[in-house]
């Protein structure tokens, strides 16, 4: 077994409690302003802002530090449209056979259908893996923990970052998504996690007129 070598914290910043105050409540109104979108201007986006965002996103926490992701950026447009079409094939599926009753009810309000268009406007998809095993450099297998919550916890950050930057996304998650695996050519060993759609908005986008959980329905302080 490998020993990590160990360093200063040297990273660390603590702030007065005033300042510490105001940079937690102006990060709340930043993030508070994200909005999933579903209609997307088919403007470029610049190579290198997506860079950081995924440098963003490898910076999460990760299960013994196994960092168990692979993001796929795909911006062509012939993937593009093989991937909306695989989506579409399972979303068909999903609404006319697969999806329960109340589910449907559920989602009625906010005007989704089977339709992706979304995936072929779009300038950027993300494809997100997540990773079940690694591979030493012999070949043998070695073990990932807790996958799922890294690869969660590294996409909660991308999303943060695309905002940050001034864009805009949605994640899409048709189920199953194995059809991912064979379009951008990515081994068994990773399970595809979720479809993040990333650019601009459209320009006359609009979003359902939804309130988000008071603090109070969230949190408990003990």
């Amino acid at each position: 077994m490998t020993e990590h070598r160990f360093v200063p914290l040297g990273g660390y910043r603590e702030y007065p409690a005033e300042e510490m105050q105001r940079r937690a409540a102006d990060f709340y109104r930043e993030l508070n302003r994200r909005r999933s979108v579903r209609d997307f201007s088919d403007r470029p986006l610049p190579r290198e802002v997506l860079d950081d965002c995924l440098r963003t996103a490898g910076t999460a926490p990760s299960g013994a530090h196994r960092q168990p992701w692979h993001f796929v950026v795909v911006r062509d447009p012939g993937l593009k449209r093989r991937i909306r079409e695989g989506a579409e094939e399972e979303e068909r599926e999903f609404y006319a056979r697969r999806a329960p009753a109340e589910w449907l009810e559920v989602l009625a309000p906010l005007g989704t259908d089977a339709r992706k268009p979304f995936l072929e406007t779009a300038p950027a998809l993300i494809a997100v893996f997540a990773e079940a095993y690694g591979l030493a450099e012999d070949g043998s297998k070695t073990k990932n923990y807790y996958v799922t919550e890294s690869v969660g916890i590294a996409t909660g950050m991308l999303i943060a970052a695309l905002h940050h930057a001034g864009l805009v996304s949605l994640t899409h998650t048709p189920s199953p998504m194995k059809f991912l695996n064979g379009i951008l050519g990515r081994p068994d060993r990773e399970r595809p996690f979720l479809i993040l759609v990333a650019g601009y908005p459209a320009a006359d986008v609009v979003v359902p007129d939804l309130a988000r959980k008071r603090l109070e329905e969230i949190a408990s302080f003990r």
